[in-house]
């Protein structure tokens, strides 16, 4: 079985410091000193999907994996992100690994200054 929308809501929520809002045709976005790090959404029929940003070896190794794409919209303007579609290559505990590997990618794009003000990264 698939990671449902309030596990998903809920497993984002208890990382440090999210934030969430409701966007994109009613997607779950969470966010990490207000860079987007994690997406949950419904997506064309598939069910639910989850969207998060990965490293170029994890976008290469997950592009073309069953139940996995290059995030729609994101991936075509050349950003790492991968959209997990079905559990077929990735179980619900990997999704989750690649959630928190997201969220740390994100977390040190964002300044220095805000880094140390919420604790991350020291």
């Amino acid at each position: 079985m698939s990671m449902t929308q309030d596990e998903f809501n809920s497993f984002c929520e208890g990382l440090p410091h999210t934030t969430h809002v409701v966007q994109w045709g009613g997607a779950d976005v969470w966010k990490i000193g207000a860079k987007v790090f994690a997406i949950g959404g419904w997506n064309e029929g598939v069910g639910f999907c989850v969207t998060f940003k990965t490293s170029e070896i994890g976008f290469e190794m997950l592009r073309d994996a069953p139940g996995c794409r290059p995030a729609p919209y994101l991936a075509s303007r050349g950003l790492k992100w991968i959209q997990r579609t079905g559990t077929e290559s990735m179980s619900d505990v990997d999704l989750k690994d690649y959630i928190k590997q997201s969220y740390r990618i994100v977390s040190l794009g964002l300044t220095k200054k805000l880094q140390k003000e919420l604790g991350l990264n020291q």
